[in-house]
């Protein structure tokens, strides 16, 4: 894929390697990396061939939260009502379009993960952090809300009161902290190695299965039991003597590694 400047993207069997690159600015969010995140999830989703994605800042940090200098003058006059990505609008399509993409994706983080760029983190399906991470709930700092899909992604996922206390002091917490209160899955000395030896993992499996699970992880935080059961059997149905589900049964047979379809 062509790279954007400010989001890169190298593709090595299936993993997507997915970098915010702006490192002189901590990868803060500005118009063009908006842009390009966004960018890179159509590209992504697009794309039959991806199995998995890994996304990552170049350089010291994550990513620092908004630039808020260039997003000044950028946000003037935008309409925040105006839904422009199915449910989102453009600013919370960087970490909401992540959940919605139909493939796992794996944020590995370090340096800091502040405001806006601790939401583009919470839209992984998994977070692996370095413990020394520094992480903020950072917004009311400035005198306003998480609005980039933060409390949708972290709904079921983060203790509701610990949440609150964090969103209401923009008090920092660490990698550590983040892993005990549900921020991210776990810690590492090297989430991004980490989270592509998990990322190949997962693109061993069965694609169809992989994605399949995907909509009934996203569907259960929200829905009734009994959508979830009727979820759950529409999607095994679908999965049943398919080619991939045959393949992967005949590979655990014959000890050999599967040759999986798009």
């Amino acid at each position: 894929m062509t790279d954007n400047p400010r989001v890169t993207i190298a593709i090595d069997a299936g993993v997507a390697d997915v970098r915010l690159n702006r490192p002189a600015k901590m990868n803060a969010l500005d118009p063009a990396m908006f842009a390009g995140l966004i960018d890179a999830i159509d590209r992504l989703g697009a794309d039959t061939s991806m199995r998995a994605v890994v996304l990552s800042g170049e350089g010291t940090a994550f990513c620092a939260g908004l630039d808020m200098a260039s997003m000044a003058s950028a946000g003037a006059g935008v309409d925040l009502a105006e839904r422009t990505h199915g449910l989102a609008n453009d600013f919370q399509q960087v970490a909401w379009g992540w959940r919605t993409l139909g493939l796992p994706v794996i944020a590995a983080v370090h340096g800091i993960a502040f405001g806006g760029g601790l939401q583009v983190m919470s839209g992984a399906d998994i977070v692996i952090a370095h413990p020394d991470t520094r992480l903020s709930v950072m917004e009311i700092k400035w005198g306003i809300v998480p609005d980039m899909a933060g409390f949708a992604l972290w709904r079921g996922r983060v203790r509701d009161d610990a949440l609150r206390e964090l969103a209401y002091t923009a008090r920092e917490f660490s990698g550590t902290d983040a892993a005990t209160l549900g921020f991210a899955l776990r810690t590492a000395g090297d989430p991004h190695a980490e989270a592509m030896t998990l990322a190949r993992a997962i693109a061993a499996r069965n694609p169809h299965a992989i994605r399949a699970i995907k909509r009934l992880a996203n569907d259960a935080v929200a829905a009734d039991a009994a959508d979830i059961l009727m979820a759950e059997s529409v999607e095994q149905a679908a999965l049943l003597r398919s080619p991939n589900q045959m393949e992967a049964v005949m590979a655990n047979m014959q000890k050999r590694a599967a040759r999986f379809v798009d």
